[in-house]
């Protein structure tokens, strides 16, 4: 029981879910002596519920919900909790309408507003979850993550001018992110025209500078300078600039791929060596 107990709180600490391992600890010991685990009995049935609710178990996920009402009746955490299965029944509607009452009482409670935005986009109601998530940026502007699920929500409805506004929001809180720069050139790629293709440039070229193994910011650099070289706008001598920028990014592309070749084939050689020596072992 000790040992069960321990790595539930590893997971817990670790921030891992592990839905599988958790409910095998739960019906091999833990749940004959929930009773023993003192306050940590708690933290233990919420882990269990969410992994049941994962895992399908939805018998296991009501029973330690009901254990945590007897404790906490009015707790929203809780209430949070029950949501969470109904949304695993795919209630989407009652999950909804038990949302908007717990956000009716407490308006600045960001997870259930968070939590509204993914049934909704469970639902694929794309245009609604936009629409609960700007509401909420309004409120905590500076949570990166909902900037970045809105911008990926923008991507689906192909909105891809307010997809890149989402990214230079989040720029703006951490600039020395290179994923960031690096997934705003992809937007603006995208997008085309010679302006957006020149933003692309500027924004892939800083995502290498901070992180010059970013190989998918080197071809999207090689793509975007490929692509200004035939551009009518620009003059030969802005043509004959990109096209260094081309061959440079290229290159530096080939030279890493080469590098990872020569490290698998080192891993080979060292297998194969290995395996020989087992086998003149065993033949002595």
């Amino acid at each position: 029981m000790p040992q069960a107990q321990e790595k539930l709180k590893k997971y817990r600490e670790d921030n891992e879910r592990k839905s599988k391992e958790v409910l095998e600890l739960w019906d091999s010991s833990v749940k004959h002596k929930i009773n023993q685990l003192g306050n940590d009995r708690y933290l233990v049935l919420e882990q269990v519920l969410i992994a049941a609710c994962d895992c399908n178990r939805i018998d296991v996920a009501k029973a330690c919900l009901q254990m945590l009402l007897n404790k906490f009746p009015d707790s929203l955490r809780v209430r949070r909790l029950a949501i969470t299965i109904l949304e695993a029944e795919e209630k989407y509607d009652e999950a909804l309408e038990s949302l908007d009452k717990l956000i009716k009482a407490d308006e600045t409670n960001a997870q259930t507003r968070r939590h509204k935005v993914a049934i909704l986009k469970a639902k694929c109601q794309i245009s609604e979850a936009i629409k609960e998530l700007v509401e909420y940026l309004k409120k905590f502007m500076v949570d990166q993550e909902g900037w970045q699920e809105l911008s990926n929500l923008y991507l689906l409805e192909g909105e891809y001018a307010k997809s890149a506004y989402c990214m230079e929001e989040m720029i703006l809180h951490n600039s020395q992110n290179h994923l960031y720069h690096q997934r705003n050139a992809d937007i603006r790629y995208t997008q085309g025209g010679a302006e957006n293709l020149e933003l692309a440039r500027a924004h892939y070229s800083y995502a290498i500078l901070l992180n010059p193994n970013n190989v998918r910011a080197l071809y999207g650099l090689y793509l975007t300078a490929r692509s200004l070289m035939s551009s009518q706008k620009n003059n030969q001598t802005k043509k004959n600039t990109f096209k260094k920028i081309a061959t440079l990014s290229l290159k530096r592309v080939e030279h890493m791929y080469s590098e990872k070749r020569q490290l698998n084939k080192n891993d080979q050689l060292f297998e194969l060596e290995t395996l020989m020596g087992w086998l003149h072992l065993s033949l002595n």
